[in-house]
């Protein structure tokens, strides 16, 4: 779902009433772009002695600007050419990538990361959610930020913090610096992640845009499909900690990119406009409240149970979580998350669906590959592999679904699909201690694909669709936030599992598949909301 979240944040910061239109020109040094802007429509004039490379209007949201009354003008220095929009698209593909490769590789290094750190059941859920917490609290902030600060700018500063905390996971002498190296890879990926395809946004237009965001996201399911293999090779040869230090080079050739080719962002001349504030109180509440309720839930399914410490966690997290809604409440138009979305019936809708079906996935990518190393006894590298089913199944089958809605609508793939995935999860509970790969964990992987791939394709369109093209970008961008906020409740819930070895924890997996089931079943009755 962090493909789309930055499809609609507008590239030059400004406030606009309603729809608009934006026309750039970059293909000669020009000293004034002008933007207009009213209710329905606008229209981008040329700069004098300039040309337009982008023949396509740009269509941009306001879901992050409140004040509405007046186009402004910016002074940059177009430098940009096709040449080095081939280079942008490659920045942000290694960019992508990070995030791609690190949020499946390290499922596969749990067995050896305890094993190495001495760590426990709760430790081992952190070294997951420490990464999922900031990027599903701050995903939405990150991209804000690359409107308020300029895209190239927090692209290059989130890589650089995902390297250092990279480098502190893979030289962690304990597992608080390991916790604390992969809160910094939280941070660094929500402000990568909607910045790298937003800057695809200013650098092609038309059929070109397209066709960039098309390989830009093929090569994203590429990285999810080879990271876990990937790292399980590098695990088996003798170390987890090379599964992070593989992030260092990366890091490096995409900050050298964006220096280099990314065009420069643009600073507004009128001292007195108004930029924009940053919802940091709304993403301070939002990440502590996460924070405090994972806490609440990793104790609670840990050995101790439901002690007065997990509880009292539990009903403090709640509570500044609903601190939260209150203050974007306030907020108004100015809020990270802006309320007024969920006046639409069937963006609600689509919310719990999401919510619902990545905390299933996110349950399948943790506990398969750990159950398969720690109790059918696969080698890391096999375990990686048995995932490869489903990405690979998701990038052929996903433009088969969306096409599929486009002609019947997305009711039915959104009905469907969940009830198929959930017919995997039961097939899941054929996956004992003795489980062959070909005639056990193939086909429930196999088919959860399928089912997934019905309903991601026809998800993503149904929640642009179900909003003003006002808010396209802010609903895209908390779809993206919810889906990782379903991995992150889903590992908290996780501790016993973790905890078990042998029959014990065969059995707790079964179990696992029966709620993961069931949740992908309240993900197809969630679209009963929906308006038809």
């Amino acid at each position: 779902m962090i493909g789309i979240v930055a499809e609609g944040f507008c590239s030059i910061r400004s406030a606009y009433p309603s729809n608009c239109v934006l026309t750039l020109s970059a293909s000669r040094p020009c000293q004034l772009l002008k933007l207009l802007a009213d209710k329905n429509e606008g229209c981008g004039e040329n700069c004098q002695n300039s040309t337009f490379r982008y023949a396509t209007p740009i269509k941009v949201s306001t879901a992050f600007n409140s004040s509405c009354d007046r186009a402004r003008a910016y002074a940059i220095q177009c430098t940009e050419t096709i040449s080095d929009a081939r280079f942008v698209l490659a920045t942000t593909i290694l960019a992508s990538s990070l995030a791609y490769v690190d949020g499946s590789v390290v499922n596969v290094g749990l067995v050896a990361i305890g094993r190495s750190l001495a760590a426990d059941a709760s430790a081992l859920q952190w070294v997951i959610n420490a990464y999922l917490l900031p990027l599903s609290a701050l995903l939405l902030l990150g991209g804000a930020a690359g409107d308020r600060f300029g895209r190239r700018r927090i692209l290059m500063l989130g890589i650089g913090i995902f390297a250092l905390g990279s480098t502190a996971c893979a030289l962690a002498p304990d597992f608080g610096i390991l916790v604390s190296g992969r809160l910094l890879q939280g941070i660094g990926a929500a402000m990568l992640a909607p910045n790298s395809l937003a800057a695809l946004g200013q650098s092609f237009a038309g059929a070109a845009k397209g066709r960039a965001v098309g390989i830009w996201a093929a090569t994203g399911a590429i990285a999810g499909a080879i990271g876990p293999v990937l790292g399980g090779w590098l695990i088996d040869l003798g170390s987890w900690r090379a599964i992070f230090l593989i992030n260092l080079p990366i890091a490096a050739a995409a900050i050298l990119l964006a220096w280099r080719y990314m065009p420069g962002d643009p600073m507004p001349t009128d001292p007195g406009a108004d930029r924009g504030r940053l919802d940091v109180t709304g993403g301070v509440l939002a990440t502590v409240g996460l924070g405090a309720l994972t806490i609440g839930l990793t104790f609670g399914s840990g050995a101790t149970g439901w002690t007065g410490r997990a509880i009292g966690a539990s009903f403090a997290g709640c509570a500044l979580l609903l601190m939260f809604l209150l203050f974007e409440k306030r907020a108004g138009e100015r809020a990270m998350v802006p309320l007024s979305l969920f006046g639409s019936r069937g963006f609600v809708a689509l919310t719990l669906l999401t919510l619902f079906l990545y905390a299933a996935l996110g349950e399948l990518l943790v506990l398969l590959p750990f159950v398969l190393i720690r109790g059918a006894g696969y080698s890391a590298l096999a375990a990686g592999a048995a995932l490869l089913p489903l990405p690979i199944t998701l990038a052929l089958a996903s433009p088969l679904a969306g096409s599929l809605a486009d002609r019947i609508g997305a009711r039915w793939p959104l009905t469907v699909g969940p009830l198929v995935a959930a017919a995997g999860f039961v097939l899941a509970l054929r996956i004992g201690l003795k489980a062959h790969y070909w005639t056990h964990v193939l086909p429930s992987v196999f088919v959860i694909a399928i089912g997934l791939s019905a309903a991601v394709a026809p998800l993503t369109s149904a929640v642009l669709s179900a909003v003003n093209v006002r808010y396209t970008g802010a609903a895209s961008g908390i779809n993206s936030a919810v889906a990782e906020t379903g991995g992150l409740i889903a590992t908290g819930l996780l501790g016993a599992v973790l905890a078990s070895h042998g029959a014990i924890l065969i059995a707790g997996f079964h179990i696992a598949m029966c709620a993961g089931a069931l949740v992908c079943v309240a993900a197809s009755l969630a679209i009963l909301v929906m308006p038809r």
